[in-house]
C-alpha cells in the first residue's frame, strides 16, 4: 500500500480503536450507575451509519474520525436545557440527578478504559510475540572506536567487565562511563566460545565532565513468551512504566530540560502510525498501547472540557457540598477551550514543521 494511504488507514484504525474503548468506558459506567446514554458516536460531523439498540441508545459512525463522544441523558442540567428537552427527561435516568460520586465514576471510566486497554494489549503481545528482554549483545561497532581497536564485533555477547557480570546494556554504560582512559577487561561470548579482550574507553565531554565511551550500541532484544498470569502482570507493569515515563517527559518540557518540538498532533500520529504499520502487526499493537496511555493521561489533565476538568469540578462540589456557581463553570470551560485550541495549533505547527511543510512554504515566500 502506498505511504499516504497506509498512514491514513493505520491512523483511522488506531484512533478508532482508542476512541471506541474510551467512549465504551463512559458508556458501561453510565449503564452501571443508572444513566441513560442517548448517543454513542465514533467520529464527528455528518453520520455515515447509525442504528438504535433495545435500550434506546443511538450508535453512530460519523465521517470525521478525529474522536468521538457519548451523549448522556440530561447531561446539560436543568438550567441549561430547554423546557421541551426537560419535559422529555426520564425520571431517575438523567446524569445531572446522580450524586457526585456516580458522575465522577462515569467521567473517570473513559481514561481508566484506556489504561486497561494498554495493559491488555501489552499482555497479549507478551503471550504471543514475547516480552522483550534486554541483553548485553553488541549491535554495532563505531569505526575507529575503542571497541573496534579491541576487536569487538556485532553479535558479541558481553558477559562481564573487569570480572563483574553484566546482563543489560545499561550496566555496560554505567561501568564504562567513569573509566575514561582506563583499560577495561571485557569477557565476551562469540559463536558459542568465550574469550577476553581489553579496551580503553575514550574520553568524551558531557555536561561539564568527561565520560568513557567504548563506541558500541545495543543489539536487538530477545523475546520470551510469558504465561497468561505473568503476561497480565507484566502488561500492568509496562503500562505503569509508560505512564511514569510520559509524565517525566512532560515535566522535562515544562522545566525546559527538553524541547517542546516532540509534542505532536493528529498529523504526527498519522505519520507514525503508517511507519509503525509497515513494521508489522506487533509493532502497531505496541504503538497503540503507548498511545492509549497518552490518551488516558491527556484526558485526566485538570483542564475544563476534558475529563480531568470535570473531575476537578466534581471534587470542588464534593468539598463544598454544592456545585460551583454556573458563571465559574462557564469561565472555566472558556479558559479550557482556549488552552486546548492553543495546544492544538502549537502541535499542528510542530507536525507541519516535522513534515517539512513549513520549510517548503518558507522557501516559496523567500
Amino acid at each position: 500500500m502506498p505511504e499516504p494511504f497506509r498512514s491514513i488507514v493505520a491512523f483511522i484504525v488506531v484512533l478508532g480503536v482508542l476512541v471506541f474503548i474510551h467512549e465504551l468506558g463512559h458508556y458501561l459506567a453510565a449503564r452501571w450507575r443508572g444513566v441513560h446514554v442517548e448517543v454513542f458516536s465514533i467520529g464527528f460531523g455528518k453520520r455515515i451509519h447509525s442504528w438504535v439498540d433495545r435500550h434506546g441508545t443511538e450508535w453512530r459512525l460519523s465521517w470525521l474520525p478525529l474522536g468521538g463522544f457519548v451523549k448522556l441523558h440530561g447531561q446539560e442540567g436543568p438550567a441549561e436545557a430547554d423546557p421541551e428537552v426537560r419535559a422529555a427527561w426520564r425520571a431517575g435516568w438523567t446524569f445531572h440527578d446522580k450524586p457526585v460520586r456516580d458522575r465522577a465514576i462515569v467521567v473517570a471510566a473513559g481514561p481508566i478504559a484506556n489504561f486497561l486497554l494498554a495493559a491488555v494489549l501489552f499482555a497479549g503481545l507478551y503471550m504471543t510475540v514475547g516480552q522483550p528482554q534486554p541483553t548485553a549483545t553488541v549491535g554495532a561497532v563505531v569505526a575507529g572506536s575503542a571497541a573496534e581497536r579491541a576487536g569487538l564485533q556485532p553479535g558479541d555477547r558481553i558477559l562481564s567487565l573487569d570480572g563483574a557480570p553484566v546482563t543489560r546494556f545499561e550496566e555496560i554504560q554505567r561501568h564504562v562511563q567513569p573509566r575514561a582512559g582506563q583499560p577495561v577487561e571485557i569477557r565476551i561470548q562469540r559463536s558459542g566460545a568465550e574469550e577476553s579482550v581489553q579496551a580503553t574507553p575514550e574520553g568524551r565531554e558531557a555536561n561539564g565532565s568527561t565520560v568513557g565511551v567504548l563506541g558500541i550500541s545495543g543489539g536487538v532484544p530477545e523475546f520470551t513468551r510469558l504465561n497468561p498470569v505473568s503476561a497480565v502482570w507484566a502488561g500492568v507493569e509496562q503500562t505503569a512504566n509508560v505512564t511514569v515515563q510520559t509524565l517525566a517527559g512532560l515535566w522535562q518540557m515544562i522545566s525546559h530540560q527538553r524541547g517542546t518540538e516532540e509534542l505532536g498532533g493528529p498529523l504526527r500520529i498519522a505519520q507514525i502510525s503508517g511507519q509503525v504499520a509497515q513494521l508489522g502487526l506487533a509493532s502497531l499493537v505496541s504503538f497503540m498501547a503507548v498511545l492509549s496511555v497518552n490518551l488516558a493521561l491527556i484526558n485526566l489533565f485538570p483542564i475544563p472540557v476534558l475529563d480531568g476538568g470535570h473531575l476537578l469540578f466534581y471534587a470542588a462540589e464534593a468539598i463544598r457540598g454544592r456545585p460551583l456557581p454556573p458563571r465559574a463553570i462557564e469561565y472555566g470551560f472558556r479558559a479550557g477551550f482556549a488552552l486546548l485550541l492553543a495546544l492544538f495549533v502549537f502541535a499542528t505547527w510542530n507536525d507541519l514543521s516535522s513534515l517539512g511543510v513549513v520549510r517548503w512554504v518558507s522557501g516559496l515566500v523567500g
